[in-house]
């Protein structure tokens, strides 16, 4: 049997191997999403429903738009690795 110890020093190996490439533009998207789903929020609980539906719409665009960037940027490097 193997120790525990053993898989998690392998698998510490392979991640040092592989170069990670960090996209600064996923945590600012991701800040952009929480920024509009609380001012959605703020504005259905101060009784404008009108105004709370198009940020949750918003929101929605948003989030998307964050996670194909992070779809299309795994898809990027993960060609040139």
């Amino acid at each position: 049997m193997e120790k525990m110890g053993t898989s998690e020093t392998e698998l510490e190996d392979i991640f040092e191997q592989k170069k990670r490439i960090k996209n600064p533009f996923v945590p600012i998207g991701a800040l952009i999403t929480a920024g509009v789903l609380t001012a959605g929020l703020i504005s259905f609980r101060q009784g404008n429903s009108q105004l709370g539906q198009k940020l949750m719409r918003a929101r929605v665009v948003v989030q998307g738009a964050t996670v194909a960037l992070m779809v299309g940027t795994a898809y990027y490097y993960g060609e040139k690795m």
